[in-house]
């Protein structure tokens, strides 16, 4: 298997150099040379544990790692520390250490980062940047804390993730991880990510210091492919748990913010797994919803700060691979779209894209009706979800209603509700007093008799390790100030 850049520059690169390059010389994203039809091959066992699957799914891409390494890579990153359940059609990602779903990438993309070094026989120091609107900071802190030859530097927006996501990434610990709040939103500190990925010149001054960049945000295909794998196995449980019979089409619900996750679900269909309608669930921050409808994104409207703050982002950087599929792989298309959303902050597909958008389904939930939800289900069925899975929740139930679509449905649950705690208990009514969000997960448990995650029962006790503020501007002069490069 070759990966190959949206944008054209860049083509048969192995896996372990996509891996560690993360973005593509010209900006692009690295995709695979084709997808493998392994649904096929897989259907007639079912019952297979977590990292047996991964291995299965994961080596269709990572061809140049070696087996056993695949392996070692894959049990060092799952094993006693992140599992997959599914119950009521809920397929749970956030059993990890961090209570989100981007452990399930970002346990597994370290060990397979150290894997390709040594195929490449690359020595540089990696420099991991990435921009985070919550929860995938915390996780690329976790993942690669204490990882010999690797630095993470995280920039999130100050007052854009919620108190118990701050609390996470400030308190961790770890030599070689850094974290820098920015005075600006998710897009300002993706956009700061991407300017100091293009800027050539910073590039070869931290080349002299034997440095390299590589990015651990979903437009590093060394992340996006072991979110594939739960698809799969979610899937398997479904008919382990007699919900489905083998073959069945099943639709699959995801909350959707930079669109990896759902990207990831794509890629398992076009890999054979029986999917009919991606559903692609939006808070009020809807961009993504109006280009399903319309053909059209367009970027410039106001973020809003919502309660699902995983979501609040109104450029979704991985939508770039599924343009390059809807246009035929023509990366001259692409770029030309991308050069669009740059110079005016929209563009428009083509008419034969739009046709192929059919897979799709978007729509979008404000917060009274993501409450709704919550409520609802907690009430009718005591299952208790986070706000960005109850977004997903009521767009599926809407999709339901318009269309009459009753097959089983598969809700990625993408983060542990105790992570967003007070957002929870405000839809169920509970009535709190001046509680912090570290304190009022106590009161959740209390009410609900669901025990804190270990990873978030400890935080209101850790001290903070982490001071580092910059204004959006300022993100690259403060990365070289962290590495002391140029200064």
């Amino acid at each position: 298997m070759l990966f190959r850049s949206t944008r054209g520059v860049e083509d048969n690169i192995s896996s372990s150099e996509a891996i560690l390059k993360g973005i593509a010389k010209d900006g692009g994203l690295f995709v695979p040379s084709s997808f493998p039809e392994v649904y096929s091959k897989l259907k007639d066992k079912v019952d297979y544990g977590y990292e047996e699957l991964a291995e299965k799914i994961i080596g269709q891409y990572f061809t140049d790692i070696p087996n056993e390494d695949l392996i070692r890579a894959i049990s060092d990153a799952y094993k006693g520390r992140f599992n997959v359940e599914v119950k009521n059609g809920f397929l749970e990602l956030y059993h990890g250490p961090t209570s989100a779903f981007k452990d399930a990438a970002l346990l597994f993309l370290p060990q397979i980062m150290k894997k390709a070094k040594k195929v490449i026989n690359f020595k540089n120091e990696i420099v991991i940047l990435t921009a985070t609107s919550g929860d995938t900071g915390k996780a690329a802190l976790e993942g690669f804390s204490g990882v010999e030859g690797f630095k993470v530097v995280v920039y999130y927006p100050k007052s854009g993730v919620s108190e118990v996501q701050e609390k996470q990434m400030r308190t961790q610990r770890g030599n070689n991880v850094f974290v820098v709040a920015i005075d600006g939103n998710f897009d300002d500190a993706q956009r700061g990510v991407k300017t100091i990925f293009s800027n050539k010149e910073l590039k070869e001054d931290l080349e002299k210091s034997n440095i390299s960049l590589s990015s651990a945000n979903s437009i590093n295909i060394g992340r996006l492919v072991p979110q594939i794998v739960y698809y799969f196995y979610g899937y398997f449980e479904l008919v382990r748990q007699g919900e489905i019979k083998e073959g069945d089409n099943i639709n699959v619900a995801v909350p959707t913010g930079n669109f990896g996750n759902i990207l990831a679900a794509y890629y398992a269909k076009q890999m054979g797994l029986p999917i009919d309608k991606l559903i692609c669930a939006s808070n009020e921050n809807n961009v993504l919803t109006d280009f399903f409808k319309e053909g059209t994104y367009d970027k410039n409207r106001e973020l809003i700060l919502t309660e699902s703050p995983s979501m609040d982002i109104l450029v979704s950087s991985n939508l770039e691979r599924l343009l390059y599929e809807l246009s035929d792989r023509d990366s001259e298309k692409v770029q030309e779209l991308m050069n669009s959303l740059q110079s005016s902050g929209k563009y428009s597909i083509t008419q034969e894209m739009k046709e192929k958008l059919s897979d799709f389904y978007g729509d979008y939930s404000e917060i009274d009706e993501v409450y709704k939800a919550i409520k609802d289900v907690y009430n009718k069925e005591d299952y208790l979800m986070d706000t960005h899975t109850a977004v997903a929740y009521s767009v599926y139930k809407k999709y339901q209603e318009k269309t009459g679509d009753n097959k089983k449905v598969l809700v990625a649950s993408t983060a542990s509700p105790f992570k967003f705690n007070r957002s929870i208990i405000n839809a169920l009514g509970i009535k709190v007093d001046e509680e912090s969000d570290l304190e009022l997960l106590n009161k959740l448990s209390d009410y609900t008799s669901l025990e804190i995650p270990a990873g978030l029962k400890e935080l209101k006790d850790l001290p903070i390790l982490h001071n580092l503020e910059c204004p959006s501007d300022k993100m690259e002069a403060t990365l070289k100030e962290i590495l002391k490069v140029g200064v």
